[in-house]
Formats: C-alpha cells, structure tokens, sequence
C-alpha cells in the first residue's frame, strides 16, 4: 500500500472517531440544546490548542453482540491543550457513544491522561456526562472507576482537579467528582445522585423529581455536593477558565500573578461605615471584602451553600488570596456543621497550593441547638480548627466586630499560627456577647436586686465597655494592630508582601486524622 492510501486510511479512520456515535445522535443532541464532547473541549481550551490521546481506542468486550459495535474513541475523548496559555490535561465524556458509559478500554484512556498530568505537573479537567457503568462489561468498567479514584486521591493536594457535570453522573460515577477540588453543574442539564429516583422511589417510597434529587441548585444550595451553578454549558466551561486564572499548576508553584492599575496604596472612607454602630444589626462582609480586592473583584465559591460563612478567591495586589469570612448577614455569622465543612475544606485547598488566605472575623460563636449537637457540631467545628492550624500559608485575619468564645480561638487566632492579626475599632473579643456574661456573672446580684432590668442593663453597658472591644488583646500582643477601616486594603498588602517568602512546617507525619 503506497503512502497516499495509508494516510488516507488514516484520515477516514481519524473522521470515523470525531463524528463519534454518527450524525443522527450529534443532531439529537444539538436539537436539545447539547454540545458534543469535541465541541466542549474547544470552548474550554484555547483556539487551535488540543492534542488528542488514544483517538483510535475501542472497546475489548465480546459479550451481548458488542464485538459488532465499536467505535474509535469509546466514549471519551482524552488529550491536552492550554487555557490562557496554560497547559491542561482533559477528558470529555461522548454521550453520543455508548451513553457515555464507562468501559475498562475508555477508563484506561482517563488513567493515562491523569498520570500524564502528575508527570507534567498539570491540572486535570474531567467533562462527566455519562450513563455509568457499561453494564455488558461487568466488574472491567467497575475496576475502571476504582482505578480512576485511585488517581484523584494520589493527584489530589498536587494538581488541581476540577469537574464540570454536563449531564447525568450516577451511582459509582459521582465518586470521581466528588474527590476533585471543583465541581461545576449546570442547570437543567446535569445531575449527580447515588441512586435515582426509581430506586428511591421502592426503597423508600419516596416521589422525587431528577432535578430535586441531584440538581444543580440541589447540590449548591442543599447538599454542598457542588461550588458553582451555571446557566449553560458555555458559562459552566467560563467558569473554569477563570477560576484556573487564581491557581497554579500544581502544589510546587505559586498562583498566577495579574497586573492590576488599582493602587496598593488606595484607601476607601467607606469602609469606616460598613459595620454598623448597633452590634445586633446585621451587614454584608461581601462590601468590605469587594471595596479592598484589586479592581473590586471577588470570584466568590459555593455563593448558595452555608451562606453565613463566605469563601472565595481574590487578587492584592496583583496576587491571588483566598478568602474566608464570617456573614453576619446571615444566622449573624455563626458557625454551623456546614460552614465549618465549607471553610475547612476552602482552607486546605488554599493551603495545599500556595494561596495565602485573609480571614475576615465576625463571629458570636457556634450555633447553639439540639440538631447541631446531635449532628456533630464538635466533630464538624473541629475541621475549620484543624485547617487553620494546620494551614502553613500567609494567614491574615480582620476582627471587623464580634469574636466570641471558642470561634476567637478557631478563626485564625494569633495562638493557632496567624501571622498577622488585625482589629478594626468595632472589634468585641470576649469569652461572650456582654447579655449572656452579665446573665452569668451577676445572676446572684440580679435575682436581689429590685429592679433586675435596670440592673442588667447598667451592667450590660459596664462590661461592654471594658471587654467588648480590641485593646485588652491588642495590649497582650493577640492583636498586631488596630487599623483604622478606610486604610483595610493597604495595611493587608503590606502584610501579605511581608510574608511573601514566608517558610513554615508542620511535625514530619505520614498524614495527620482531620475529624472527619
């Protein structure tokens, strides 16, 4: 055979794999409002950039007649390419083929792809639309999944990892997703649950929709499952290039820097009004954290999940910071079960890939209640403790009002290896808000007393007076500094330059035991 026909035998093979499961299914598709696996990884990917890997894979399978349909690819393309000119590793499930089922051959394909990444010190990007399993295979696609997880645990802390869900993810499936740092669902289209809603429905007899089930506003709001909802397919792959902007390529580098023309050195007199004269009333962290990030952006992270904690990344001066804030705008920006998991986890990501983290405080203490003791509030409030202290990145924390009790100590307090801790003059530091002291302290006197209410209130006033406020602390040395609101933006580019080089180690470990 001369050259000619050998790599016009190739070409036809090479169209044969793009066109996947063939033109009638990729119309199917286009009709329902669907992009192709092909079509996903060039949006996401810089124009022109994408090296395919194993195009002419198939299936190894003979059972139930599959040794008559095979097609080149199997069901997921795999390569590499760049965004922003970045390289990335990433696979796209093919729906049109096989429903996207997981085959021992098209597993091998994510395998290779996953430990290139390691080798090349890489992020990974999975695009998951699929029906599972491929059940003809048997126990080779269910070893093709064990084999994936095996790679997200091992990647995991060393390349970023993150998944965008663009169609159905179910039963075993979900695992992948869920041992990655990121995942992104898009609404309408994509759903992630153990067991669907047939099985539910006569196990347990209860009527549930897809949606409500496994939803992306199911797993952003309720579940905590996923960190960003987005409209389309075309927001969902957006997103991931911007978030990519924030991190580095793996856990020997430090995050991309971006020129910025907004000045280090700007102040803004309207943080001096942010936090309210009234310590009861409540306000948005968010105004204080966009009014001092670089051109007032936040790219905020699980913005519908345990809104009384904020996380999210951030540029200082042209570098990437990852955020955590209390809200007191919402359950006055308490700690719960789910927003000490939220921050936690945030934390250690930030930690494992070099971000330095500002920690914004505003905190009464934990939630008070039946269902969150019994549910495990110690165990959960230990994880946010745990990432704190364990965390060796630039730690920066702002008292901007109350910080009450054990969440002093837990919100990178000073004793759990702060570097540098700031207080605004709002700022109330106190074993207790002064109500519930003054309920405990002088219960004898006001139980005596004749008239109880003026009594409480007058003491009330005293102890918020000699204790709700910075200076005992800052006298101590627990505070680095009481900064006046307006100069918030440079006095923390000052410290986070500062502790640009900054080296520090935890006890030689195999891994500590988190309280998971």
């Amino acid at each position: 055979m001369s050259i000619e026909k050998k790599l016009e035998d190739l070409r036809k093979k090479f169209r044969a794999a793009e066109e996947g499961g063939g033109p009638e299914r990729i119309e199917k598709r286009h009709k329902a409002g669907r992009l192709t696996a092909r079509e996903r990884i060039h949006l996401l990917l810089d124009e022109g950039s994408f090296q395919e890997t194993d195009k002419l894979v198939v299936h190894h399978s003979y059972n139930f007649g599959m040794e008559k349909k095979r097609v080149y690819g199997d069901g997921v393309v795999t390569g590499f390419g760049t965004i922003q000119g970045r390289t990335v590793f990433v696979f796209a499930q093919d729906f049109t083929v096989f429903g996207g089922s997981l085959s021992g051959a098209n597993a091998a394909k994510i395998v290779k792809i996953m430990d290139l990444a390691m080798k090349a010190g890489a992020p990974v990007i999975g695009l998951n639309d699929s029906g599972g399993a491929r059940i003809q295979e048997g126990v080779a696609s269910l070893a093709g999944y064990a084999d994936i997880f095996l790679r997200n645990v091992l990647a995991s802390g060393v390349i970023p990892q993150i998944s965008a869900i663009m169609g159905p993810c179910a039963g075993g499936a979900v695992y992948s997703p869920a041992l990655t740092d990121f995942i992104i669902m898009t609404r309408g289209i994509s759903n992630m649950f153990i067991t669907g809603p047939d099985v539910i429905k006569a196990v347990t007899h209860e009527d549930v929709s897809m949606e409500e089930l496994g939803g992306a506003d199911t797993h952003n709001s309720i579940s905590g499952v996923a960190h960003f909802a987005a409209e389309n397919e075309e927001q969902s792959l957006a997103l991931i290039r911007e978030l990519l902007s924030f991190i580095p390529d793996n856990n020997m580098e430090d995050p991309p820097e971006k020129e910025t023309s907004d000045p280090a050195d700007r102040t803004s007199e309207e943080l001096n009004f942010i936090v309210p004269d009234d310590p009861n009333q409540p306000y948005d962290i968010r105004k204080i954290i966009i009014e001092i990030l670089d051109d007032h952006y936040f790219f905020e992270v699980q913005a519908h999940f345990a809104l009384n904690i904020v996380i999210g990344f951030g540029r200082m001066a042209g570098k990437a910071v990852g955020i955590v804030a209390n809200q007191p705008d919402h359950l006055a920006g308490v700690l719960d079960i789910n927003s000490s998991d939220k921050g936690a986890r945030f934390i250690r990501f930030c930690d494992a890939f070099n971000i330095p983290l500002l920690i914004f405080e505003d905190v009464p203490g934990f939630l008070p209640g039946v269902a969150q003791e019994h549910g495990g509030i110690i165990r959960h409030g230990a994880k946010i403790l745990y990432a704190f202290s364990e965390a060796t990145v630039p730690k920066i924390t702002l008292i901007t009002r109350k910080s009450y009790g054990g969440a002093y100590c837990v919100m990178a307090s000073k004793h759990i290896r702060a570097d540098v801790n700031y207080a605004y003059p709002t700022a109330e530091i106190a074993v207790m808000g002064p109500e519930g002291a003054v309920k405990i302290v002088y219960r004898r006197d006001l139980d005596k007393a004749k008239d109880p209410e003026s009594l409480r209130r007058e003491k009330i006033d005293e102890f918020r007076e000699k204790f709700a406020n910075p200076y005992i602390a800052c006298e101590k040395g627990y505070l680095d500094g009481i900064i006046e609101p307006k100069e918030t933006r440079p006095r923390l580019i000052a410290a986070l330059e500062m502790m640009r080089n900054k080296k520090d180690t935890n006890p030689p470990k195999k891994h500590g035991n988190i309280p998971l």
